[in-house]
């Protein structure tokens, strides 16, 4: 009896004691399903074949200058295949070179993830910081991390591609086709390779010093513009050696392979004028490289257009064929 007054059947107890099952150390395939069942219970095949995405935010890949630089990176995995290793798309997020939000594509870019790839968000110093090739050596760090951590992140390391939108498509691009520009990098994780399979640009800049002659909302040539900013704070169209480097044209020749390019930009581009990405287009044509060109029409600077079902499928099968 306890203090309620309540009496316990001693053969209650004895039969719980006889059904307590001891928990034991199983592995998946070893566990026993269970039969119990329930009047009005639905029953829902399980799918083999579903992805499931974690996040790991914040993830530093390295220190430059006494600043920890860090990625997000979006892993999926598979129960029937626990240790499959994934394609990986390294995506460079936009903010006219200054500091990053690495959350800002993180929806769109996690459903990409479910469809069978691990994704890196990577941080690059911003320019107010460390100015250009700040911005690329970080990618290219960031890449040799990734292939060097691959069996960590169960990560496949010879199918890498880099993409990047506005700034971060200047940088994902100007990454992929310098893969061995030493003036373009660091010796951070020294003997690993920054090359990639392939580039994706969503709308970004190609040439600074001809942003303004195409209609924008801002200026892109005084000192304190993100251009600017990005060659040392100093006006772009005063300083042609400073700004020279960061033209992408200047790095393409017939001669030097470089990986196959996709671009896809909004003809109302209010901030990236759509003529940048026409200027690169023409001018990989005309080098003989493999680039396909998307222009979406009436779409501005990002936004939900580019997030489309036919856009991301376009993306899909620009990566497949790789």
């Amino acid at each position: 009896m306890n203090r309620s007054g309540k009496i316990y059947s001693t053969d209650f107890n004895r039969r719980q004691m006889m059904m307590r099952i001891e928990p034991r150390e199983l592995s998946y395939k070893a566990f026993p399903a269970s039969e119990a069942t329930a009047a009005g219970m639905k029953v829902l095949p399980m799918n083999p074949d579903a992805v499931y995405c974690t996040v790991l935010h914040n993830h530093t890949y390295c220190e430059r200058g006494g600043r920890p630089l860090h990625m997000h990176l979006i892993l999926p995995s598979q129960h029937e295949r626990p240790d499959a290793t994934w394609p990986l798309l390294v995506f460079v997020q936009g903010s006219a070179w200054r500091q990053q939000h690495l959350d800002a594509n993180l929806a769109p870019l996690s459903w990409i993830s479910r469809q069978g790839y691990a994704v890196a968000i990577v941080e690059y110093r911003p320019s107010d910081l460390a100015p250009f090739p700040a911005q690329i050596q970080d990618a290219k760090t960031a890449i040799r991390y990734l292939r060097k951590n691959a069996g960590q992140f169960n990560i496949d390391p010879e199918q890498i591609v880099i993409w990047g939108d506005s700034s971060g498509g200047h940088t994902a691009v100007m990454t992929g086709i310098t893969p061995h520009d030493k003036e373009l990098d660091t010796d951070v994780y020294d003997g690993l390779s920054c090359e990639v399979k392939g580039i994706i640009d969503y709308y970004g800049p190609a040439d600074i010093t001809r942003m303004n002659e195409a209609h924008s909302t801002m200026d892109h040539a005084g000192a304190d513009s993100p251009e600017g900013l990005l060659i040392g704070g100093l006006n772009v169209l005063e300083n042609p050696v400073q700004a020279e480097p960061t033209i992408i044209m200047n790095h393409i020749s017939q001669e030097v392979d470089i990986p196959p390019i996709l671009m896809i930009h909004g003809n109302k581009d209010r901030l990236v004028p759509f003529e940048q990405s026409v200027l690169l287009y023409n001018d990989l044509k005309q080098k003989g490289k493999d680039v396909e060109f998307y222009k979406i029409e009436g779409a501005d600077h990002g936004g939900p257009d580019f997030w489309s079902d036919e856009v991301l499928g376009i993306i899909q099968a620009f990566i497949t064929r790789l």
